[in-house]
């Protein structure tokens, strides 16, 4: 049985992630906190995720405000997605400028800190940090399972819940898989350890290692300290792999390794560390058939689909599910009427190829709509529905015949937020960049590269801003 991993930690144990830009304040950190077990984890703007995240220590981001005119930047998303405390560092002439302190960020250091003021601070926000670890359970919103489809599938996933086998999800881009492996998690005897999530579409190159296996002190460049990688941190847990079908092959050798003997060696160490975790792994692709074309090792589709689940799609679960998830969207992002009939008619017929990440979206742009304009503005509204219908090539200039572009989760969340500000803004992009807290500058590099038409703002009576 694998037994609960302690979430118990001491105000010297835990990790700084750190984004220094053209600051040098990586090593000023870590001369401010040596002799305490801290692991010292330098991401820089280009970086598409920092290393990985160990759940079983606290952990604090420390990171530059010259990072943030780096249109590169993407930490954001990632920032949030962790819920990490984070420390904006700037030049005292910069003081409290919105424009270098994003307004949801209240902690800040000058950037000629002392070892006493770094340490003050993460103290402070170590200290909230174990407090709320102890007196606030995580609350996951349950799954809604209307449809006939959906209350199988959930009657199946708790009968293997608490099963050790591995189990392989299946289910098309946005249907929820986390969601259900999170389940599977949750209601398996070893819920209190913890849960690992990792899309292994966006490993990046290179540092699959370094990632999955950890490494030690000294292990290359950067590696000021001794780090978990994914295994080891699902130790006691589940290690949930998304998108297992874009692991390459010579990784997926690697993986099923670890499978059969159930350790790990950290990079840069000669030493075995056992490792005792149930696996969950996911897919939007055909396993089996990638078998066939030698895509994928049959060895490991076998060792993965002990159990298999498949999540059925919006359209397979119908109307009624449709309008009963957007509905608790909507409760969710604190709406507090009822929307309205038409409203609801009109989710439930609408088709969305993005599944329930896709209805999320819009719920979210029409819950700011409702907020910004105190009504159910049904002309607005029904232009987002109008958009959904668009063919895939609308995101180029008229006329041309461009691919669509594929964006990962954070790139689709951060798009689905500017597009919320863009429409109750009506596509000014001036306004827009003070709602967001950004640039003018940035906010058009961010349309470019979101393929939000940067060079052409349309608005939301459909007439085209000057840029």
């Amino acid at each position: 049985m694998v037994q609960a991993m302690s979430q118990k930690f001491t105000r010297d144990e835990f990790d700084l992630y750190v984004w220094e830009g053209t600051s040098d304040i990586a090593s000023r950190a870590e001369r401010c906190l040596a002799g305490m077990d801290v692991s010292l984890l330098r991401a820089d703007a280009g970086t598409a995720f920092p290393p990985p995240r160990d759940p079983g220590r606290p952990a604090v981001a420390l990171v530059s405000v010259s990072v943030m005119g780096d249109t590169r930047f993407s930490g954001y998303d990632w920032l949030a997605a962790q819920g990490l405390p984070v420390i904006w560092v700037a030049s005292e002439a910069r003081g409290r400028d919105p424009r270098y302190y994003p307004p949801e960020y209240s902690y800040t250091l000058p950037l000629s800190f002392t070892a006493s003021d770094l340490r003050k601070l993460l103290f402070e926000l170590l200290g909230t940090l174990d407090r709320l670890s102890r007196s606030a359970p995580r609350r996951e919103q349950p799954l809604i399972a209307v449809s006939e489809p959906m209350r199988n599938l959930l009657a199946e996933a708790d009968l293997f819940a608490d099963c050790r086998s591995n189990v392989l999800i299946h289910g098309e881009t946005g249907v929820g898989k986390e969601r259900v492996a999170r389940l599977l998690h949750d209601r398996a005897a070893w819920s209190d350890g913890p849960f690992v999530a990792v899309n292994c579409g966006a490993i990046p190159e290179g540092l699959f290692e370094a990632h999955f296996f950890g490494h030690a002190k000294g292990a290359f460049t950067g590696a000021v300290g001794a780090h978990k990688g994914y295994f080891e941190q699902a130790h006691g847990g589940t290690l949930f792999l998304d998108e297992i079908g874009d692991l390459p092959l010579y990784q997926q050798v690697k993986l099923l390794r670890v499978l059969e003997q159930s350790s790990v060696t950290r990079l840069g160490s000669t030493v075995e560390v056992p490792v005792d975790f149930r696996l969950v792994a996911a897919t939007n692709k055909d396993l089996r058939a990638l078998v066939g074309q030698e895509a994928f090792r049959a060895d490991l589709y076998y060792r993965l689909a002990v159990i298999e689940l498949r999540i059925p799609n919006l359209e397979e679960r119908g109307g009624a599910e449709k309008a009963a998830i957007f509905r608790a969207l909507l409760e969710r992002l604190g709406s507090e009427d009822e929307p309205p009939a038409w409203l609801l008619d009109r989710v439930s017929r609408t088709r969305f190829a993005g599944n329930v990440r896709e209805l999320s979206n819009v719920a979210e742009r029409v819950a700011i709509m409702r907020r910004q304009f105190k009504a159910w503005d049904q002309p607005r509204i029904e232009r987002i529905f109008d958009r959904i219908a668009e063919p895939p090539g609308a995101f180029g200039a008229a006329g041309s015949q461009c691919e669509p572009p594929v964006f990962t989760d954070a790139e689709r969340a951060e798009r689905a937020r500017i597009l919320a500000a863009l429409d109750v803004n009506g596509w000014r992009r001036q306004d827009t960049a003070n709602t967001l807290g950004i640039s003018r500058k940035v906010l058009w590099e961010k349309m470019r590269k979101l393929h939000l038409g940067a060079g052409q703002g349309e608005t939301a009576e459909g007439i085209v801003e000057a840029s």
